[in-house]
């Protein structure tokens, strides 16, 4: 029997690949969440926009859920997306 152990970063250059810049304040931004749709992140996710409402004074929360949990984002997500000024990615169980 033989044992084979999986490297799971990421093969290519990760020099390419940048930090996106931070919001200075989150009072008045839309923030979007993208879920993995499990059931329990519904109740989380209550919380955590009401707290972000409340608290820091984000104006819109936009809550989407991906098609497949173990997949990635769907690409009109990805394109909706880039109308928030954050983005959160949820995930639960």
């Amino acid at each position: 029997m033989s044992l084979e152990i999986l490297d799971p970063t990421h093969e290519g250059d990760s020099g390419s690949f940048a930090l996106a810049s931070r919001l200075s304040v989150l009072e008045g931004t839309t923030v979007g969440i993208i879920s993995n749709g499990k059931k329990n992140t519904i109740p989380f996710f209550d919380s955590f926009e009401d707290e972000l409402k409340t608290t820091y004074g984000v104006a819109e929360v936009v809550r989407t859920i991906k098609s497949n949990y173990s997949a990635p984002a769907d690409a009109h997500l990805v394109e909706e997306a880039e109308n928030w000024d954050a983005v959160v990615a949820g995930i639960g169980d």
